[in-house]
């Protein structure tokens, strides 16, 4: 197994963990966008190369053209997906090429007002951050059907794991209460991404799957747990209209939606490691007191 990911950040190494779990031969490169981070991925085990997404990645060339396992985990662009504007021909050239991986997010569906829905929403996103990935499913789409290779898309709500939780919120201040009476949100621990992308390579799967958690909830709710846990007392509640947030912050708010999971459970036969905020942060909080 010869993988190559795009974009080697949080949750692809949590990919990476479990892909190399799969087999006692692997070989794992990756992209991240500076001459540093590159060493510093090296150095650590895994192949590293600099790609930024304004041009070609000088040295992508050769690995990608070995790769049978290519995971993608690059925000698109304006004009479109970067692996696909600047390294196409090197993954046409994979000869090995068994299966590709491309991680979206559950902000293609847009605002349903907090109803249930699954993988057979209509796709109506309110923002150009998702109509890009709305385009850029679409293309991997398009070019697995011409190349003959099975594409898993999964659609990945809020994430989170150790290091980039609500305990690091807290320690550091940033942490609010902000209550928009009504409003839920999925969220997915990156030790599940990484374990359903290394099941989903096994079992080379095909299609467009949410990955979230069972239980989507307030946002603040998440926020009382955490401080509950620390032994710490919660940031005031603060009226959503009464809130500053950025326009991506914003962005999150306007949508509301229950975001269904079954599929990619029962296509993997799995539940989740995580099923719930409250296991995730319980699981984080117990491995940072040890």
């Amino acid at each position: 197994m010869n993988v190559f990911i795009f974009g080697y950040g949080f949750s692809s190494a949590w990919a990476a963990h479990f892909l190399a779990k799969e087999s006692r031969t692997v070989s794992i490169s990756g992209s991240v966008r500076t001459a540093a981070k590159a060493q510093t991925l090296t150095a650590s085990g895994v192949e590293g190369h600099v790609f930024d997404g304004t041009g070609p990645g000088e040295t992508l060339g050769g690995p990608l053209r070995r790769a049978t396992h290519v995971v993608l985990s690059i925000p698109p662009g304006a004009e479109g997906d970067p692996a696909l504007l600047y390294h196409r021909a090197d993954l046409d050239a994979a000869e090995r090429l068994e299966w590709l991986c491309y991680y979206s997010t559950v902000g293609v569906y847009g605002d349903f007002g907090g109803a249930w829905i699954d993988e057979t929403a209509p796709l109506v996103p309110r923002n150009q951050r998702s109509d890009r990935r709305v385009a850029a499913e679409q293309a991997w789409r398009d070019y697995a059907g011409k190349r003959g290779v099975p594409l898993t898309i999964l659609r990945l709500a809020g994430i989170y794991g150790p290091g980039r939780s609500t305990f690091d919120k807290l320690r550091d201040g940033t942490a609010r209460r902000v209550v928009k009476p009504g409003q839920v949100f999925n969220r997915i621990h990156a030790e599940d991404i990484g374990r359903i992308t290394g099941l989903a390579a096994a079992q080379r799967l095909a299609g467009t799957f949410n990955l979230a958690d069972d239980e989507p909830a307030p946002p603040q709710d998440l926020v009382t747990y955490a401080a509950g846990l620390m032994g710490v007392a919660a940031p005031p509640e603060i009226p959503y209209e009464e809130a500053a947030f950025s326009p991506m912050q914003k962005s999150f708010y306007a949508d509301n939606k229950r975001v269904s999971n079954a599929a990619i459970k029962q296509a993997l036969g799995i539940e989740l490691l995580y099923p719930n905020y409250r296991l995730g942060l319980g699981a984080i909080h117990e491995a940072e007191a040890k």
